[in-house]
């Protein structure tokens, strides 16, 4: 069992950075692959970026490739999203979840998820 909490989200003009992160409690946060979903207003949830237990795999969506670095820190227990040239189309509520293994990208993979963390993008 790991149990997640966002934080970092704010508001940025398009161009901006901005860093989420993904803190987790338990033991066995090593074990899990990490992802970031994201879900905007009146639209579905869409994969963003997953990194695996010991970070040798990382997937990105097309959307982010390029401008957005997933990573994580182990003894930690942190997973962190480095987002980059942030655009109005970014602006959503970013959500961490963990999953058994591998990277995979459908949320239905995710076990246990946090409560979000608001990202706007907007001059």
């Amino acid at each position: 069992q790991v149990q997640l909490v966002e934080s970092g989200g704010g508001l940025v003009q398009p161009g901006g950075s901005l860093r989420l992160s993904c803190a987790a409690s338990g033991r066995t946060f090593s074990a899990y692959t990490i992802g970031w979903f994201r879900q905007g207003p009146g639209t579905a949830r869409a994969f963003v970026a997953t990194i695996n237990r010991d970070a040798s795999r990382t997937y990105y969506s097309d959307a982010v490739k390029g401008r957005f670095t997933i990573s994580r820190d182990n003894a930690r227990n942190m997973v962190y999203l480095q987002m980059n040239s942030l655009k109005p189309d970014d602006s959503a509520v970013y959500t961490c979840g963990a999953a058994g293994g591998g990277t995979p990208t459908s949320a239905y993979a995710y076990s246990y998820w946090g409560q979000g963390t608001q990202v706007t993008v907007s001059s």
